[in-house]
């Protein structure tokens, strides 16, 4: 796929991480059916039920109950998805800083979220990361 990056040097270089507005919840039906009113941004179906991640006042007006409420962060660096060693990359960073993480990597790039109290110091860890990393390529 042309325009993705595969290789981890420039993955975590130009990985830009960028912190969402609000805060999102962690949700499980057993049903596996979607409330109306509910938009998820990211859904997985497992035997136990269907996980949705979702705007928290979405969930709270739905009467849903929050599994972890989490901030949402984007690595804004157009990730291939068959790239190797960004996501122990980032994990590791954060667990060195004492912070979860749950990552999904989507088409495009890939999305952290940690515990909402914990956002700023996850983007100060990824940005210390990226410099750790090295100038972006192409960088003069």
């Amino acid at each position: 796929m042309s325009g993705t990056v595969s290789n981890l040097a420039e993955l975590l270089q130009s990985m830009h991480p960028v912190l969402n507005r609000g805060v999102y919840a962690f949700v499980s039906l057993p049903a596996g059916s979607v409330p109306a009113r509910v938009e998820p941004i990211a859904t997985f179906r497992e035997r136990e039920g269907l996980t949705l991640i979702v705007e928290e006042q979405q969930a709270q007006d739905a009467g849903l109950p929050i599994l972890f409420r989490a901030a949402w962060i984007t690595l804004t660096v157009h990730s291939d998805l068959q790239a190797v060693g960004l996501t122990a990359a980032v994990a590791g960073a954060l667990a060195e800083a004492g912070i979860s993480c749950n990552v999904v990597a989507a088409a495009h790039h890939d999305h952290l979220f940690v515990p909402v109290e914990a956002a700023s110091r996850a983007i100060a860890a990824l940005q210390a990361l990226q410099e750790r990393a090295g100038p972006e390529p192409g960088a003069a």
